[in-house]
């Protein structure tokens, strides 16, 4: 068997997670600031719905184009480009003087986005071991863990909510000029020689991401790709579950404040704390990953989330829901990062550089349309729907995880 290549080297190594941590703190912000956004532009509670739709019609453009075309961008062009733009977005967002300029700025803060999150993807699953794009991925759950602690101490400064985007935005702007030094790097790819143990179940593949691992001659056609099974239930698999991490983000607070009764800065700890057990877990589970294999931890996780989800949706005291949001904070961790590694397992190399871009741009639309939705319901029926929404999408994704490996093994 051959054996997994190493990470690149550490300064990119360090920029892919820092990358990760500004990807995760827009998201962040959103949940704890939404309520004073709100009431600030004179808008409904649900109307962070045409917000996420926005950014979401442009992060699946852009991701879905980033895996088609990154062999011929190159990652460190596309990085910086990515991340400039979502700088600019998010300052955009800190003076916004209405919701349909902070919709525009969506749509840009959306194309950045999804370019960073297809292009490192596709990289690290070429170039990274399972623990290595595990930590990556738990950078961005540091990201988001960050956010509501950015958003909650400047409220609790006494300060607008639009210093909270404008702090993040200067942070996004010096990481695209950190990339933009950098793109000879990111072209030369992992030293050589450099090797990690291989995982036991996760496929082998070649240094310098999937553009490099199998040649142009080799690569199939866009209809083919298409065309696999195994494709479609990836993405349903992905929007499934981001479907479940950003809805459990981006109503917890409300949940915790309207329906457990915790007081706001409380609820807010809290939420952080559910952002936390994703960084927290991926650092563990990325080095038990390597050890038991992607198979073995992606079934136990996908079960944990459904366990966490139960205690959500108990109608019990304040903690049990805090306790239930730490358990699928933690289970959910590796399942973005697996999933993203197994890609060529399910549907062959020649197919995962796409693939891979497609799925990103699944896991967006789950992103936006589900959580969105999620908001309607919470609107006209109760907070207390949370827990039985994330309970029935918890059920659903281990469902497409078991029907996604009967597909593999019969391809195989």
């Amino acid at each position: 068997m051959s054996r997994a290549p190493a990470p690149p080297r550490p300064a990119l190594l360090l920029l892919a997670y820092l990358a990760f941590v500004s990807l995760g703190l827009p998201d962040g912000l959103i949940g704890v600031g939404w309520p004073s956004i709100r009431r600030d532009l004179g808008v409904p509670t649900e109307a962070v719905g045409v917000v996420l739709t926005a950014g979401t019609v442009a992060y699946l453009t852009s991701s879905v184009l980033a895996g088609f075309t990154l062999a011929r961008l190159g990652v460190g062009w596309l990085l910086a480009g990515s991340t400039m733009l979502a700088g600019v977005a998010l300052t955009g967002y800190a003076s916004t003087p209405a919701l349909a300029v902070m919709v525009g700025f969506a749509l840009v803060l959306g194309l950045g986005s999804g370019a960073i999150d297809a292009g490192l993807n596709a990289y690290a699953a070429g170039a990274f071991g399972p623990r290595h794009m595990n930590w990556m991925h738990a950078f961005f759950g540091l990201g988001v863990a960050i956010g509501p602690l950015i958003m909650t101490a400047v409220l609790g400064a006494g300060l607008s909510w639009r210093w909270g985007y404008a702090v993040v935005a200067a942070a996004q702007l010096a990481l695209a000029t950190a990339f933009a030094l950098t793109v000879r790097l990111w072209r030369a790819g992992p030293p050589a020689g450099a090797t990690l143990p291989p995982d036991p179940i996760a496929p082998q593949v070649v240094p310098g991401g999937p553009a490099e691992a199998v040649p142009a001659a080799r690569r199939s056609s866009i209809g083919a790709t298409l065309r696999l099974p195994a494709v479609w239930l990836g993405g349903a698999a992905f929007a499934v579950y981001v479907a479940i991490e950003v809805s459990t983000g981006l109503w917890a607070f409300l949940l915790l404040t309207e329906g457990r009764g915790l007081a706001a800065a409380v609820a807010g700890l809290c939420v952080s704390g559910y952002w936390g057990s994703l960084f927290v877990g991926r650092v563990v589970q990325g080095v038990v990953a390597e050890r038991l294999g992607s198979a073995r931890v992606l079934r136990g996780s996908l079960l944990g989330m459904a366990g966490g989800a139960v205690l959500v949706a108990l109608p019990a005291p304040g903690w049990v829901t805090v306790a239930g949001l730490l358990v699928v904070g933690f289970a959910a961790a590796p399942v973005f990062p697996l999933l993203t590694l197994t890609t060529a397992e399910r549907v062959g190399r020649e197919h995962a550089d796409r693939t891979i871009g497609l799925q990103i741009g699944a896991a967006g639309l789950g992103a936006a349309l589900v959580p969105a939705a999620v908001g309607v319901l919470l609107a006209r029926v109760s907070v207390a729907a949370l827990g039985p929404t994330l309970v029935v999408l918890a059920v659903a994704l281990v469902a497409l995880h078991a029907a996604g490996a009967r597909q593999a093994r019969r391809a195989g």
